[in-house]
């Protein structure tokens, strides 16, 4: 049916626009496989609609227009066919296996690039989307075509925020100009960048974006005036030297002139140089050429003259920058380029890479890029958590470089600001953990020394020398960073696990009871809230919990039985408090408790308390998403902490998809009861192709729970295990946890 979209042709339908504008753009592609890609998702979104209201389809078309639009020719099958199906898995209950079985192992594997992680529990909003970026940049070392689906997604996104609440149209515009925009940058892919940070600003300081759009409109006519004056005499003096070349005016992006107003501290109408000049020759010798004839008419500004030619940027920008005075002894900034720099300007990456052959980059772009893909790989390993992953993230996005020679006058590449020891590191890691000092240019200088460019660095060592925490606030680079915390944590981590264990044997010796191996402490550990026994260990040296804690989990002191009590005060007491046993409430007594069955956590994970009216506190995952609601006021949150008997259980719900064939459930049931585990209830709902399985298991903690996990997920067949929330049962049953 006809599409209402501004690129839409009257009575053209959404699939006959796509395969127009394969044909405009002079894309040579598979086109009966993209137009099965989109026949897929439109029958995979079918009833779908955005919060416009608008058909869901027309956005993975948008960003295949995207992608048509960036690569034009050099768009191919493949990448076209994975922006069409890049929502399936994620909106949709299709699943990876059933791309790749439809349309091959290339797409299903940029389509799993792009697909936020789901069926996993994170700790908090911010490790979950850290875990999410993580995954895109490993998919993007592999096969480049991820980032430019991503990026087209998130292009497609921003033009159509409109809708979404406020607080959502700031969060994704924030993520946008925070990550994206950098990422297109740091690729090269100038195109997407400007507008990207544009709509960014939009969003974010609305007054601000159109203030700007009605000051930089009402001068247009001004500029275009100035940029002919500027014109004019740079064409005549370029013939005249035989030089072909395309003069034209480049006007600021308006992300561009905020940030410098910003920085300035200037308002519009007192900065000189809001727009500038491009020349696009053939040659690199005219692009020098020509910067002799420009300096010739104009007079040059000191110190405003970089070379990105002979020292390209690590997103492969080459050009040459140069601002003189043009006419009214205004500022103007010209570049100069030749035609392919230019088209690596707007397409970066895009511009070098053969999507013909599809997968990963090869060694030449990754070493033109700075290593920029092996370090998603380098992020993965060294990453403590969520916050360290984005540290290094944004490290990487935002930098200026400075130029550094070896001793053996080889030639490295640093962000401004870097020190002897971010050069260490970019060295190897051993000599990056062993220095102790450095010569730069044949003189002794101190750690703390910011390299320039031009610099000749040579490095000491001694092989007693370690990191310090000092260090962090020395370097400029992730690498360096990431493999400073990683030492100073592992070491911190090593001395509180020996101290930790050391009390633990000192106190089990002081009642004369056998020292237990760490293996042994594993139920005490996740009773305490603690997902592995180091962790214990190493809360009890740096005295989190105390060693007479531990002891106590493990030999359980006598309690003398309270003489029963017929009083029905009693009895109603002891029922509403029986809830929360297990549960430790900021060494505050008499709370009521309750277990939130929208979450239903269990003893391991990480909990919050939130205050609820008239049935005292409800204790959920700290993940949870109602534990996000903004109506919640921070007094109502209160710290929670396991402390549980080892044989208490709690009942979790699990949601196990796999194909259908006879005796899946049994198969399944059977695992379950092999890893020692009660269940609940079990059903199964199935047609002729796929089932679908709900178990509710008795648990007693985490590792618990993940070993049920594991042994269902060996079951031939099953494709999926999903922690179900919202369930519902009697209060009690036995000894086991249930919220009602």
């Amino acid at each position: 049916m006809p599409l209402e979209s501004a690129r839409s042709k009257p009575d053209e339908t959404l699939r006959g626009r796509i395969e127009r504008e394969i044909s405009e753009a002079g894309a040579f592609v598979d086109l009966p496989l993209v137009l099965r890609a989109f026949d897929f998702s439109e029958t995979a979104h079918s009833g779908q609609r955005r919060k416009s209201g608008e058909s869901f389809m027309l956005h993975p078309a948008e960003v295949a227009s995207i992608m048509l639009e960036l690569l034009g020719p050099r768009a191919d099958s493949v990448l076209l066919a994975s922006a069409l199906l890049h929502d399936v898995c994620e909106d949709t209950d299709v699943t990876i296996k059933r791309i790749e079985s439809e349309f091959g192992a290339e797409v299903a594997a940029i389509v799993d690039g792009v697909t936020k992680i789901s069926g996993l529990e994170f700790e908090s909003p911010e490790a979950e989307q850290a875990e999410n970026f993580r995954k895109m940049l490993l998919s993007m070392a592999r096969d480049i075509r991820v980032i430019l689906v991503k990026l087209g997604d998130r292009l497609h996104n921003m033009r159509t925020l409109e809708p979404l609440r406020p607080d959502q149209r700031e969060r994704i515009a924030r993520e946008t100009r925070d990550v994206y925009a950098p990422l297109a940058h740091r690729l090269g892919i100038g195109k997407l960048k400007w507008e990207l940070e544009d709509l960014s600003l939009k969003w974010l300081d609305p007054q601000a974006y159109h203030t700007l759009a009605e000051q930089v409109s009402v001068t247009r006519a001004e500029r275009e005036r100035f940029i002919d004056e500027m014109k004019q005499p740079v064409l005549e003096r370029l013939r005249e030297a035989g030089i072909r070349a395309d003069v034209t005016g480049r006007a600021k992006h308006f992300f561009s002139i905020y940030r410098k107003m910003q920085v300035r501290g200037v308002r519009l109408e007192e900065m000189y140089d809001l727009f500038g000049v491009r020349v696009v020759t053939r040659t690199k010798a005219e692009c020098y050429q020509a910067l002799g004839i420009i300096h010739d008419l104009f007079v040059p500004v000191q110190d405003r003259f970089k070379d990105y030619i002979a020292l390209p940027k690590t997103n492969l920008y080459q050009s040459l920058h140069t601002t003189v005075i043009g006419p009214n002894r205004r500022m103007v900034e010209i570049q100069i380029r030749t035609r392919e720099m230019h088209m690596t300007a707007e397409l970066g990456i895009a511009a070098h890479y053969s999507y013909k052959e599809g997968g990963p980059p090869d060694r030449e772009l990754q070493e033109k890029f700075g290593g920029l893909f092996a370090s998603a790989a380098e992020w993965e390993s060294e990453a403590g958590d969520a916050q360290d992953f984005m540290d290094f993230l944004h490290l990487s996005l935002y930098q200026d470089e400075v130029f550094i020679f070896t001793p053996k006058r080889e030639l490295k590449r640093l962000p401004k600001g870097s020190t002897p020891i971010d050069f260490a590191y970019m060295i190897h890691s051993q000599v990056g953990g062993h220095c102790v000092g450095a010569r730069v240019n044949g003189r002794i200088v101190p750690l703390r020394y910011e390299l320039r460019n031009g610099d000749i660095v040579e490095i000491i060592t001694s092989s007693n020398a370690q990191p310090t925490k000092d260090w962090l606030g020395l370097v400029a680079t992730s690498k360096a960073r990431a493999k400073i915390r990683h030492h100073l944590n592992a070491r911190e981590q090593q001395d509180s696990i020996a101290l930790g264990r050391d009390m633990l044997q000192r106190e089990f010796r002081r009642h004369r009871q056998k020292v237990p191996a760490d293996k042994d402490l594993t139920d005490a550990a996740q009773a305490l809230g603690f997902d592995e026994t180091e962790l214990l260990l190493a809360a009890v040296g740096r005295g989190d919990i105390s060693a007479v804690h531990v002891f106590n989990k493990v030999h359980p002191p006598e309690v003398p039985k309270k003489p029963t009590s017929s009083s029905t005060v009693e009895r109603l007491k002891n029922l509403a408090f029986r809830d929360g046993g297990g549960l430790r409430i900021q060494d505050i007594d008499n709370l009521m408790i309750r277990i939130a069955q929208c979450c239903s956590p269990v003893p391991g994970e990480r909990v919050v308390g939130i205050v609820t009216r008239g049935r005292g506190v409800s204790v959920h995952r700290i993940d949870c998403p109602n534990t996000f609601d903004s109506t919640i006021q921070p007094e109502r949150r209160m710290a929670v902490q396991w402390d549980v008997d080892a044989d208490r259980t709690f009942l979790v719900k699990l949601v196990v998809y796999g194909r259908e064939r006879g005796g899946l459930l049994a198969d399944i049931a059977e695992a379950i009861t092999g890893s020692g585990t009660n269940i609940r209830r079990a059903e199964v709902d199935s047609d002729s192709t796929s089932a679908r399985g709900n178990f509710v298991v008795a648990v007693k903690n985490l590792g618990h729970l993940r070993r049920v996990i594991g042994a269902i997920r060996k079951v031939r067949g099953v494709t999926r295990i999903e922690r179900h929330h919202q369930i519902s049962e009697p209060r009690k049953q036995g000894g086991e946890e249930w919220d009602s």
